[in-house]
């Protein structure tokens, strides 16, 4: 017999098959059972009729129980009332493995139950969904980097230094050494440009900030490409071009997750490149004039402030010039606006918030030298970096995008954890 996967079940109409599977949910009506099935690759609807497969095979169907495996051989059939548009209808069915009492039934759960028996919930329809649009977008991003001249290079994950200062850094022992866990790659992605012209990487970074919120994980992975010869307005281009890319992707190869999970594409089918851009003094002015009379120049956005700024536009936002003190070290001045820096953040629409951070980054020795040392960084732990200041610098630029809120912006979902396949929380490493 024929062995197939449920997603290639529309080159087989009319033909018996055989499909290894797990049983996601039955019921009966009569003399037919009905039995849902999932392979890993889609779902579909499979149907038992007594008459046509006599009282025993019957009986077995019916006594099924939720996650038994099996391999359940039958005719594939069109079936215009289904999203899927097939199911089958059996003709044999041998039981691999008997699941006993599943812990995850169809009645509804609370949050932490699920999360406790994530290595299970992993199984169901709305996480299958996610978990496709997340890999939907990794495929698009090698796609698109790769299409565009950028090569990859993975950048290590114990670090002897802090991108972004030591406040939020897990600490650990290198042999006799203090190591770090990454808190992103740039600073090794930057040494990759200057060997490579064009680079990206992807790849797990850790953040040990004590949040709570639906948008931070402690363990989350990032897209970090990088460019030499190209300034802050170049990188933007990219950063849009790249959005709208992966947007159009996910829209293109996920049409069943998305209905699955009930997301209105009419929005994200609007995500197209050039997205609107705001200055930080404006956005200040414009936050003011909304009622937020607690923000002040020179204060970080919260999750309030950004939803607002996005909600005006109903589209991705960039947010451009932020003042120089709330910004990492390495970020280039801007010279059009004293205090400031050549950066911007990406701002989701729909209360995502900020998917891109990015900049051009500091290319002169003298300043990126003064800059450690006012952040009260080690000079020696970063002489690698300012190697490259000294060794044919160049203008360059970068940025990195959070893979799990984009994942959560484009599924729909509200919080991050449904993102990850296995998220690490502020209080939760199990499973």
């Amino acid at each position: 017999m024929t062995k197939i996967t449920i997603n290639q079940a529309s080159k087989y109409v009319g033909k018996e098959v055989t499909i290894g599977s797990w049983i996601l949910n039955k019921r009966s009506s009569g003399k037919i059972a009905f039995l849902q099935l999932r392979d890993g690759t889609g779902f579909m609807q499979a149907v038992v009729v007594k008459e046509s497969v006599g009282e025993e095979l019957f009986k077995v169907a019916k006594g099924i129980t939720q996650e038994t495996s099996l391999y359940i051989t039958g005719v594939i059939k069109e079936d215009e009332r289904s999203d899927f548009g097939y199911e089958m209808e059996v003709t044999g069915i041998e039981v691999i493995h008997e699941s006993v009492d599943y812990p995850i039934t169809p009645k509804a759960h609370g949050t932490d139950f699920l999360m406790d028996h994530r290595h299970l919930w992993l199984r169901s329809k709305r996480q299958h969904a996610v978990m496709k649009i997340r890999n939907e977008i990794i495929r698009a991003t090698y796609e698109f980097f790769n299409d565009n001249g950028f090569t990859k290079i993975d950048p290590p994950i114990l670090t002897g230094s802090a991108p972004e200062g030591t406040s939020e850094l897990f600490a650990t022992k290198y042999f006799e050494e203090d190591a770090f866990l990454s808190q992103s790659g740039q600073l090794y992605m930057e040494a990759a440009a200057m060997a490579h012209g064009k680079v990206f990487s992807f790849g797990p970074t850790f953040r040990a900030e004590k949040s709570k919120t639906r948008r931070h994980l402690i363990e989350f992975w990032m897209i970090e490409p990088e460019m030499a010869f190209y300034e802050h307005e170049d990188s933007l281009e990219v950063q849009e071009q790249y959005v709208s890319y992966i947007v159009q992707s996910v829209l293109k190869n996920c049409q069943l997750d998305l209905k699955l999970l009930g997301r209105d594409t009419e929005k994200l089918e609007k995500v197209k490149a050039p997205f609107p851009r705001i200055t930080y003094t404006d956005a200040i002015q414009f936050l003011k004039e909304q009622g937020f009379d607690d923000i002040e120049w020179g204060d970080d956005f919260g999750a309030p402030h950004e939803t607002a700024i996005a909600n005006h536009y109903d589209l991705p936002v960039f947010i451009l010039n932020y003042p120089t003190g709330i910004k990492p070290f390495y970020m280039q001045p801007n010279p059009d606006e004293e205090g400031t820096v050549k950066c911007a953040d990406l701002i989701a629409p729909e209360g995502y918030g900020e998917i891109i951070g990015g900049s051009e980054r500091i290319w002169d020795l003298e300043l990126i030298q003064s800059r450690i040392k006012e952040h009260g960084l080690d000079p020696a732990a970063y002489s690698y970096y300012t190697d490259l200041r000294k060794y044919g610098s160049v203008p360059h630029s970068g940025f990195g995008l959070g893979l799990e809120r984009t994942v959560a912006w484009l599924s729909g979902v509200e919080h991050v954890r449904e993102t990850s396949p296995f998220p690490r929380l502020l209080n939760r490493l199990y499973p």
